[in-house]
């Protein structure tokens, strides 16, 4: 890992959906309520297998390309009442905020998901980052990165990594999603833990590597 020499502690980024929260239980309820509502099949199963990339990208598997946008408004007005209260915060996401925030640093949501249904979720966990911006996916991320000024950026998808390195930032990887620890190193992670609860120990190694005014630094 390169050393990024810190001139204040760092703002660090996350993505939403199988990084801090398991939102498979509620995506499957939403679909599942969706495909009702409107007589279409889906296969909820195989949608929550694949989350990362934006609501449309997967609508259009099951739905006329005519129809997808109003079928995603339909969607993301029906989710706060099917997803929300049905899932839970990965583990080690509570701990992975307090370690930023420990150290004197900022936590942001960066996410593809729809704004206000990300902090509906974030909200009801108890989960509250400095900032929350939705509606970005892949290398679109960057932009809120670099506008925060975030020095690394956590997700679980290889477009989260392409993110995090269109940003500058340095791009970790959490395997709790849909792509395997390898496919996360080719697509460029410069970490690549097996989940949440590994973070506060990485953190803690990386604040004092590159953060002059820690303790350790100093000594």
């Amino acid at each position: 890992m390169a050393r990024m020499a810190l001139t204040t502690p760092p703002t660090v980024g996350f993505d939403l959906d199988m990084t801090l929260i398991d939102s498979r239980p509620g995506i499957r309820a939403c679909y599942l309520a969706l495909a009702e509502r409107t007589g279409t099949y889906i296969d909820a199963e195989l949608a929550v297998s694949r989350l990362g990339p934006p609501l449309v990208d997967e609508l259009i598997n099951w739905f006329p390309a005519e129809q997808v946008d109003e079928m995603a408004d339909l969607y993301r007005e029906m989710y706060p009442a099917y997803a929300v209260a049905a899932t839970p915060a990965m583990p080690g996401a509570g701990e992975a905020i307090a370690a930023i925030r420990a150290a004197g640093g900022r936590a942001i949501v960066v996410t593809a998901k729809y704004e206000p249904n990300a902090k509906l979720h974030l909200a009801h966990l108890g989960i509250e980052p400095d900032a929350v911006i939705g509606n970005l996916w892949a290398e679109q991320k960057a932009l809120a990165l670099r506008e925060h000024e975030a020095a690394v950026y956590v997700g679980d998808h290889v477009g989260d990594v392409r993110g995090a390195r269109t940003a500058g930032a340095l791009a970790v990887a959490v395997a709790t999603g849909p792509c395997a620890p390898e496919e996360l190193r080719e697509a460029g992670a410069d970490v690549v833990l097996t989940g949440l609860t590994e973070f506060p120990r990485w953190f803690s190694d990386y604040y004092s590597d590159n953060w002059p005014e820690t303790p350790a630094a100093r000594a």
